[in-house]
């Protein structure tokens, strides 16, 4: 491997590293309390190595919030595809949010823990607003695949559960997501069968 080889695979390793140790420490401790001079640490990086990569703070917030939305959104529909059950397959994403939530592990939570920490307005809280809303979406697309009505307010619905669930889970409510599942499939029962036409 030639020297110019070698210093990009050391900065894919460091990058990797950081984005680590910000999900390690985001997740546990929220935003706000977790410092650059910690995460660097934590990341075994030198700071010079850390701007480098993130210039600031929030840019490593906003990749880290990325992330999670990629990995979410694939665990979401390989949880669906690997249910083959009609429309109750949609119940997995209740799941999903279950594994995500569960001690210790916080993942599930934070965009709305972010969007709660940082409000609306701070450029964090709208890229978590941003996310819940594709996650949403996606949700929406996956009840138009198994051919619900109102795809979109059932979507709607199923992510009020899920964020619910997620606040009751950091209260120490380990029920709140199979609760949440459990009205889920009331939603796939409602939102099932043909369209009405009215009178």
């Amino acid at each position: 491997m030639t020297g110019s080889g070698r210093a990009a695979t050391k900065s894919r390793q460091a990058h990797q590293r950081i984005l680590d140790a910000s999900f390690e420490l985001f997740a546990k401790r929220g935003i706000r309390a977790v410092g650059v001079d910690e995460l660097i640490e934590r990341a075994n990086v030198a700071k010079a190595t850390f701007y480098s990569h993130f210039h600031s703070k929030d840019e490593l917030v906003l990749a880290y919030l990325e992330r999670l939305h990629e990995a979410r959104s694939k665990s979401i529909d390989a949880a669906i595809r690997a249910t083959d059950d009609g429309p109750t397959a949609l119940l997995a994403v209740f799941d999903v949010f279950a594994e995500a939530v569960r001690p210790h592990i916080n993942d599930g939570s934070s965009f709305v823990h972010v969007l709660l920490e940082m409000g609306p307005e701070h450029p964090l809280g709208r890229a978590s607003a941003e996310y819940l809303t594709r996650t949403r979406e996606q949700i929406a697309a996956l009840a138009r695949s198994e051919g619900l009505r109102d795809p979109e307010g059932f979507a709607r619905k199923v992510l009020i559960l899920l964020e619910g669930a997620v606040v009751a889970a950091v209260e120490g409510d380990e029920e709140g997501v199979e609760q949440a599942r459990q009205m889920g499939a009331l939603l796939i029962g409602l939102h099932s069968g043909p369209t009405s036409t009215g009178a």
